[in-house]
């Protein structure tokens, strides 16, 4: 059975239990008619009153290469330009401790000591080559828009992601390129009035890379759930 027929036979709870974000892709190219129907379907998601926030940048080949260069170089220069804040500048527990252990897991599957700082830049790079992956999206949305809206954003890159499976693609949401939003924008047509959102890469995994092995942990369901009746 081929990797598309596998993923033509997917469930639902199989498309979303096994989705894990990808870090090597094979440079395999994807057809437009393949990422405009993965789109499409994922603006199914939910919005507020189906006001529908979310805009999206398709890159590949030159337009691709084009905002790796012009993010690449800011990153080397340390030119960081972030959209918003992702995370609290202190962060507490018990997310400081999740956020180190899946980064050290990374780093372990990588090959790399905890202490090589330039290895793990390096390896940070790697987020602005879209891990090699052929396709590129970008997610925007009005400024103007308040939490409601990012609400809806993250719901349609949700099914962009779970979607892609059931086309023998993977992804990674890289809300990396949000640290340098200003060279994305010398790059890429975004107006001013639109925040950058998100990005993710898209296209076949690499099936001999170790980081694409990593499955992070999840907290068990009684850790969050309060279940009541």
């Amino acid at each position: 059975m081929t990797q598309d027929s596998e993923a033509s036979n997917m469930t639902a709870v199989e498309a979303v239990t096994g989705r894990h974000s990808m870090r090597r892709f094979l440079p395999t190219p994807v057809a437009e008619e393949t990422v405009r129907a993965i789109v499409a379907g994922a603006a199914r998601a939910p919005s507020g009153t189906n006001t529908q926030p979310w805009k999206v940048i398709c890159v590949t080949g030159e337009a691709r290469a084009r905002v790796s260069q012009a993010v690449l170089r800011a990153a080397n220069a340390g030119e960081r330009s972030e959209e918003y804040a992702y995370m609290p500048a202190g962060l507490r527990e018990p997310y400081l401790t999740r956020r180190r252990t899946v980064g050290y897991a990374l780093y372990n599957l990588y090959g790399i000591a905890r202490d090589d700082y330039p290895a793990r830049k390096e390896a940070m790079l790697r987020n602005f080559t879209f891990f090699g992956a052929p396709v590129g999206l970008f997610f925007t949305m009005d400024r103007d828009l308040l939490y409601g809206s990012w609400l809806d954003c993250g719901m349609f890159m949700q099914n962009i992601m779970v979607l892609a499976r059931a086309h023998g693609l993977e992804t990674c949401p890289q809300q990396a390129w949000c640290e340098f939003g200003k060279a994305v924008r010398e790059a890429l047509p975004i107006p001013d009035d639109e925040v950058l959102v998100c990005g993710m890469a898209m296209g076949h995994l690499d099936p001999d890379a170790p980081e694409n092995t990593l499955v992070s942990e999840r907290a068990d369901v009684d850790e969050f759930t309060t279940f009541l009746a």
